[in-house]
């Protein structure tokens, strides 16, 4: 028992388990071992866990077994249960769960220690306004993802300056935590530290709220990189170093993960964060914008495919709502016993958080080669036969390369326009997220195949079935 609680034993557990978060990590970059690495990384994480609550003698063994248990039970349940739609709002609310965690360990160090050096309390102040902005902002982006509060921006006048003049004022009331200076008398650094808490929870309210949905999976991004940071400052504040090492782990993968849908975006962080897509769309799309809609049937989509040697899928949240990629995968089977090339590309901010579109196909055991990126497809798009496109609306929006006057210009798309036939797979002519016109479906080569996407699919299996 002394050796379990000892200090060397701690340190060296705690290498062990940041040695599986790093390799873990690095498992996490192919969907093959996607699932391995997850396994890797939670076994060090559990491991750091219980080591630290071993080491510290902070609770009993039987409130440790009963922890475990349920933590177990929730993350068994949310993995079973919740759906592959909800999975962006699930991943938004482990973010917030995060930057509260972070939040509640600064503020229990503050609390509950009587003296305080000036590296605890820089330490504490960060956890404090990271974690806060992490939580508020987490839930608002798990309202909009559920449609709970309204996807589209939510603004009013004057919001940027109240945004700078709170987060001065945060600054100045974790300057007053840390150094505790004469404010007026009689002002405890409680107050500050109350009230720091208070207007980081606004800040992380004012700075998603803005955000529109076609903005959404860069915000997911970076408020996992967020928790990450919040995590790794908690360490600092307990000095805990496999805290610190995981926490700087996330909010690295996590700023690098925001760079790469921000370049796939063709837009800076400050432009998303501060200047998201605007639209004056109603919400459904303009036919004297977009030009005359060719209507298709399954039966007539089918003598096309089943001619066709080169077929491109572009799948899009359409494809998540009615899950469809498993009838996606059996098309794509069908085809190819008929001779017929095909491939899925996969746009970076499809779906509403990242890798949502691959997340999706590997459940459909879609083969990973068959995985191919805009860059890799755009080349070769004039030799595809048809492109099918089901639920993809801004990323094949061509007004991004054609309307210099379109909020989405210089956004890098799909360009499923110069293939020789476009299906688009539509419930109705409602717009994407970023709600504006899309001139890709009054294009001569465009037909709009409407109706529920697994069963416009499905009716296509059902054809080249029979």
């Amino acid at each position: 028992m002394d050796l379990l609680q000892s200090e060397i034993f701690a340190n060296l557990a705690y290498i062990i388990a940041s040695m599986l978060f790093i390799f873990g990590l690095k498992q996490l970059g192919s969907p093959e071992t996607a699932q391995r690495g997850n396994l890797i990384s939670s076994s060090g994480m559990l491991l750091a866990v219980a080591v630290t609550l071993v080491n510290n003698q902070i609770i009993s063994y039987e409130w440790l077994a009963i922890g475990l248990l349920l933590g177990i039970l929730v993350g068994a349940s949310a993995a079973s249960f919740v759906k592959m739609t909800s999975m962006p709002e699930l991943v938004a609310l482990f973010n917030g769960f995060g930057g509260i965690a972070s939040l509640l360990v600064g503020s229990a160090e503050y609390l509950g220690t009587g003296s305080l050096g000036l590296i605890s309390l820089t330490a504490i102040f960060l956890t404090l306004i990271i974690g806060g902005v992490t939580f508020s902002g987490s839930l608002v982006a798990y309202g909009k993802l559920s449609e709970i509060l309204p996807g589209r921006q939510i603004t009013f006048k004057g919001q940027r300056l109240v945004l700078i003049v709170i987060f001065i004022v945060a600054l100045l009331f974790g300057a007053h935590l840390i150094f505790n200076f004469q404010v007026v008398q009689g002002w405890n650094p409680l107050y500050s530290f109350l009230l720091l808490i208070s207007f980081s929870l606004i800040i992380g309210l004012l700075i998603t709220l803005p955000i529109g949905g076609a903005d959404m999976p860069v915000i997911i991004a970076l408020l996992n990189s967020y928790s990450g940071l919040a995590a790794s400052a908690a360490g600092f504040v307990i000095n805990n170093n496999v805290l610190i090492v995981a926490g700087a782990l996330v909010g690295a993968s996590g700023l690098i993960l925001t760079n790469i849908m921000c370049k796939a975006m063709n837009r800076s962080l400050a432009n998303v964060v501060f200047g998201s897509i605007t639209s004056s769309s109603s919400g459904a799309v303009n036919p004297e914008e977009v030009g005359e809609i060719k209507p298709i049937n399954v039966s007539d989509a089918y003598l096309i495919l089943e001619a066709a040697n080169s077929v491109l899928v572009v799948p899009g949240y359409g494809m998540a709502v009615s899950q469809a990629q498993h009838a996606v995968r059996e098309l794509g089977e069908l085809l190819e016993e008929n001779g017929c090339e095909v491939n899925y590309a996969i746009h970076p901010v499809a779906g509403r958080m990242p890798g949502h579109m691959n997340v999706l196909l590997a459940e459909a055991n879609v083969s990973y080669d068959q995985l191919q990126e805009p860059d890799d497809v755009n080349p070769v798009m004039d030799t595809v036969d048809v492109c099918i496109v089901i639920g993809a609306n801004d990323v094949v929006n061509p007004d991004a390369k054609e309307n210099e006057g379109s909020p989405i210009y210089g956004m890098p798309i799909i360009e499923a326009d110069r293939s020789k036939t476009v299906f688009i797979l539509k419930r109705s002519m409602a717009s994407g997220f970023a709600g504006i016109d899309n001139p890709l479906f009054g294009k001569e080569n465009s037909r709009m195949l409407f109706g529920d996407a697994k069963e416009s699919i499905s009716g296509l299996v059902a054809e080249f079935k029979s």
